[in-house]
């Protein structure tokens, strides 16, 4: 009798380190494939997204961004950082955004990150590989250590802290490697008509856009992955 095998779905994420709910995004899909453990086989690639593509080398002061980008008063931006902390922390994901916080160019890091994904065997046992984890070494560095993502140091630190090749990973942030493929998926996305992150692909096809609670994607893989074919 031939063994039955799991269906298998892609997890397409189009996101960007500098963004808070993508961050909480993850934590909560995290959850919808703890839900589905056994009865689904998740692959999950991620995909560039900036935020800010002109963001200047030495960054921007994060409150003093969102307010002019939002045009918000600070007291609106601290109430929305205080929010922001307070889902984090209930996932389990620490937001230490002192004075000093910036915004930085996420490139570089994008330029990594699909270095790292294209390093990655596609039938891999495991749903989730050392993109995902470099992705969310990156988070770490960015939101909980305060750390500079767009720097080339800490991008190769980072880069190593997963397990990736240091030398290798300075080579390429010593280059325009991986560059051209960054803007390219950029575009591919954009006219798709993916203009906000989060924003998660499930199957090729089905879009459920921002940090949405896992109970939505239950729901939609209930009835459009795993109902019986009518």
């Amino acid at each position: 009798m031939a063994e039955m095998r799991t269906p298998r779905l892609s997890v397409d994420i189009v996101s960007d380190v500098m963004c808070p709910w993508c961050i909480i995004g993850w934590l909560k899909f995290e959850r919808v494939m703890d839900h589905f453990d056994g009865r689904l086989d998740f692959r999950v690639q991620w995909h560039p997204f900036e935020l800010n593509p002109d963001m200047p080398p030495e960054g921007e002061d994060a409150a003093a961004h969102v307010m002019r980008k939002y045009g918000i008063s600070a007291e609106q931006s601290r109430a929305n950082t205080g929010r922001l902390a307070a889902i984090a922390g209930e996932l389990g994901f620490a937001f230490n955004r002192g004075p000093g916080f910036r915004m930085r160019n996420s490139f570089d890091a994008h330029r990594l990150l699909t270095w790292a994904g294209a390093s990655e065997v596609p039938d891999q046992a495991a749903p989730t590989g050392v993109q995902t984890a470099l992705k969310l070494a990156l988070f770490r560095a960015h939101f909980t250590d305060n750390r500079d993502v767009s720097d080339h140091d800490v991008l190769a630190d980072v880069a190593a802290s997963v397990g990736l090749d240091r030398a290798r990973a300075a080579a390429i942030l010593a280059s325009d490697e991986f560059g051209a493929m960054v803007r390219t998926e950029e575009s591919w996305w954009a006219d798709r008509n993916i203009t906000g992150v989060p924003a998660f692909i499930l199957g090729g096809q089905m879009l459920v856009p921002g940090a949405q609670d896992p109970e939505v994607f239950i729901r939609v893989i209930e009835k459009k992955v795993l109902a019986p074919a009518a």
